[in-house]
């Protein structure tokens, strides 16, 4: 069992996100949903909150209405081991959202994203300053990250 489960409150669009976001990741589904019945204060059948699933990792959402939202200060990180992952994912999240720097974006329910390959990491922890340096510069230039890009970056020099 997950000790920890992130928790994402939407105004009204749990259930289109939580069908969103179980399109675009791999081993993703409905684990389960709460629906409001006759005497509810929602329509009758609508969502409530539902637990999923994202690449096997357990999430729950709520339709807790107009007075939540989310801040760029909290992102849920995804590690990409491939550049068509990344260019995979960076798309379909960002659809209907908004593109930012470093492999950063904003999905169309304003949820904070990072798409980011594990090797960006290890470049920019290399013991020569110079090639960290380099990766750091050529990062900062992108909004979708481009592994290609990086090691070039990297082995210049």
């Amino acid at each position: 069992m997950q000790k920890i489960t992130t928790f994402l409150t939407f105004n009204d669009q749990a259930e289109e996100a939580v069908n969103f976001y179980t399109s675009v990741f791999k081993d993703s589904r409905v684990v389960s949903a709460m629906r409001y019945g006759e005497a509810g204060p929602g329509p009758k059948g609508a969502m409530i909150s539902a637990t999923f699933q994202l690449a096997g990792q357990q999430f729950v959402a709520l339709n807790g209405g107009p007075h939540f939202s989310f801040a760029q200060g909290i992102s849920l990180f995804v590690s990409c081991g491939t550049q068509g992952e990344i260019d995979e994912l960076y798309e379909k999240l960002s659809e209907g959202g908004e593109k930012q720097p470093c492999g950063w974006l904003k999905d169309q329910f304003g949820v904070s994203w990072q798409i980011v390959p594990p090797v960006l990491g290890q470049m920019l922890q290399d013991k020569d300053v110079r090639k960290a340096k380099r990766v750091m510069e050529a990062m900062l230039k992108m909004h979708k990250i481009d592994i290609k890009t990086l090691k070039q970056a990297h082995e210049q020099g």
